[in-house]
Formats: C-alpha cells, structure tokens, sequence
C-alpha cells in the first residue's frame, strides 16, 4: 500500500497524527529524521501529525519502526489496556540506566506516578509533570497526598512499555517535595505546562521533586543475529 489515505482502517480524525507527534518529540526527533527513517517525505510526516488520515498498514509497520514502537501503539490500541498486558519477551535482557539515559528517557514533560507515604498507608496517584532546573515538577489539588507531604521522602516515576516487542523501560527518581510559591516560578512552570494537572483543580498547587536518587532500568529482548555480528566485530 501507498502512503496514501486508504480505507479500511478507521481510526479517529487525528488521533494517530497525535500519537506520532507526541513519541516523535519524546524521542527528540525532527520530522526529517522521522521521515528518513521510514522512508517517506518529510511534508507527509507534517501532513500526517496535522491533518486526519488513514495511511496503509505497510507505512505504518515503517513508520512504527522508525519511532521504536509498534502499529498497536500509534492505532491506540492499547490506550484502555494496563501496561505489561502483553506477552513477556522469551529472553529479556536488563540493564542498568545511567543518570543520563534516565534524564533522556524522562524527556521535558509527560505522565507519572507519584508514590507517598501517608499515616503508613502507601498511595499511588498519577500526574502530569514538567522537567524545569533539575527538578521534577508537577500539580495537584490542596488536600492531595504529594502537596500534604512535603518534609519526607517522595519516590516519582514514569515507564513506556511495548508489549508487542516486550521492550520497556522505567525511571525512578527520589527525592524530598517542596511547594513553589514564588510567583514568577509558578508563572514558568505554568508557561512550560503541556496539560492541565490531573485531577483539574482550580486551586491545584505546583510541587518540585528534587532528586537525590535516579535509577532506571531497561528490558530488551535478546537478538542472536546482533550477538553474533557484535562477537564477529570484537574479533
């Protein structure tokens, strides 16, 4: 099939375009780069992340390769579905992140968890952050546990699974929460925001996470042919 619209894939107006916009800027991608990978033309990337369309499943096997994901990823087909639903690989392999991998990985912004402590009940509550001066920002309403905790240890942490490929990786970031209060940080941080604070609140409050522990952790799946041409490599 050709790039092309073709029928008889019918995903909402835009709702792909969306999601290759969102992991091409995680990646830190250009449209060029996106489209050199997938093999197409830069202006049909554009068209496609701006305008509602339906390319052909054939680009879009090429097009989820070149993003390092899968066609169920960019179809959506996994947004109602836990992460980890789908097979395990037969032979991961896990590694170590470095601070710098992590700080890559975590990007500028996006969706997290927020674990905390609370009269010894532990809770779990996601948020949508930004990354501003080496800190880990993000809002919640007055009475939510991140903004009632500040003075302990809060843990943050944020992952992307592929179940197709059974690769993912995830963050973990540790660190004591402050409130920010003064109002031109407020102001820059409200500025940087991609997405309302999950719940919205009017009186939803910024909080900053600044790490004393990073660690991440990768899961790849074992390729016997790139093992056998790294070995010949080393010879």
């Amino acid at each position: 099939m050709s790039e092309k619209h073709s029928e008889g894939h019918g995903h909402c107006c835009g709702d792909i375009g969306r999601r290759v916009a969102a992991r091409r800027q995680e990646l830190g991608l250009s449209r060029e780069e996106v489209a050199l990978r997938a093999g197409s033309a830069p202006g049909y990337i554009q068209y496609l992340e701006e305008q509602p369309a339906t390319p052909g499943i054939g680009f879009l096997l090429r097009l989820a390769d070149a993003l390092e994901t899968s066609v169920i990823e960019l179809e959506g087909g996994t947004t109602d579905l836990p992460p980890g639903f789908g097979v395990p690989a037969q032979r991961p392999i896990l590694t170590e992140l470095s601070s710098d991998e992590c700080g890559v990985l975590l990007g500028t912004h996006g969706v997290g968890r927020v674990a905390v402590t609370r009269h010894s009940h532990p809770a779990i509550m996601p948020v949508t952050y930004v990354v501003a001066d080496g800190e880990v920002a993000f809002r919640t309403p007055p009475d939510a546990l991140p903004a009632t905790a500040p003075g302990g240890e809060l843990a943050f942490e944020v992952d992307h699974i592929d179940d197709v490929v059974g690769r993912g990786w995830s963050v973990l970031i540790v660190g004591r929460p402050r409130p920010v209060t003064d109002a031109e940080a407020v102001r820059r941080l409200d500025r940087q925001a991609y997405r309302a604070p999950w719940p919205d609140s009017e009186g939803a409050r910024w909080v900053a996470l600044t790490p004393t522990e990073v660690t991440g952790r990768r899961v790849d799946v074992w390729d016997a042919h790139r093992h056998v041409r790294r070995r010949l490599e080393q010879a």
